[in-house]
């Protein structure tokens, strides 16, 4: 089922979101997101065997793996990919699950800017429809920061490219404390400051936009 929603655009000028879940087969959960033109899909599978050399006594190992669109998976895919790792590791109770792994398979489908935060909200979503269980969930926010100094929420990419800085957040949904963050070029502490906060407050409509993606799936199936 696929949920579409505008967001107040009015707070923090965030693109027009998209979710379906469940839409791949041989995943144990997967999930499409989209943000403005910009779109992932995202596989999760698991809790299953995990190779001896990764293995870990205490607690599940997670991986997690970006394909591009075009191309082989290259150095900003890496730091992507640790980024929603650490992200994915904060948010899973991994120790339910020691000696396992649990992996995800993101896809770009098309980037238009904020591709961070959009696999990070794909793999949420994604994680949520393979029930796997969580201390809280996730959602992640980019701003960019013009030449000019105007803080601008859920940039496309010529956004990002006339930028002088880039940060991303991964906030929870029970303290919106900041989980993770990347950032990219120069900034001053009042603007990371500032910039944390609007990325809080948008997370309150990006969790906003589970819940009734969640709520309208399974008012569907009743």
């Amino acid at each position: 089922m696929s949920i579409m929603m505008e967001l107040d655009r009015g707070c923090s000028n965030l693109r027009e979101y998209g979710n379906e879940q469940s839409l791949l087969s041989k995943p144990d959960g997967s999930s499409t997101f989209v943000q403005g033109d910009t779109s992932i899909l995202a596989g999760v599978y698991g809790p299953a065997e995990v190779k001896v050399s990764k293995e870990i006594y205490d607690r599940a190992t997670v991986e997690v793996l970006i394909q591009p669109k075009m191309g082989l998976p290259g150095v900003r895919e890496r730091a992507r990919e640790q980024c929603a790792r650490e992200t994915c590791e904060a948010a899973l109770l991994l120790t339910l699950h020691p000696r396992s792994s649990v992996t995800v398979i993101l896809q770009v489908v098309h980037d238009d800017g904020s591709l961070l935060s959009c696999c990070l909200n794909a793999t949420c979503m994604a994680l949520m429809d393979a029930r796997l269980p969580m201390s809280h969930l996730f959602c992640s926010v980019t701003c960019a920061i013009s030449k000019e100094g105007q803080i601008i929420t859920d940039p496309t990419a010529l956004q990002e490219k006339e930028s002088r800085a880039l940060l991303t957040f991964a906030i929870d949904s029970v303290e919106h404390n900041v989980l993770m963050s990347s950032t990219k070029g120069s900034f001053s502490l009042q603007e990371l400051q500032r910039c944390i906060a609007i990325s809080q407050r948008a997370s309150e409509q990006i969790f906003q936009f589970y819940r009734e993606s969640v709520k309208r799936r399974y008012s569907k199936i009743k």
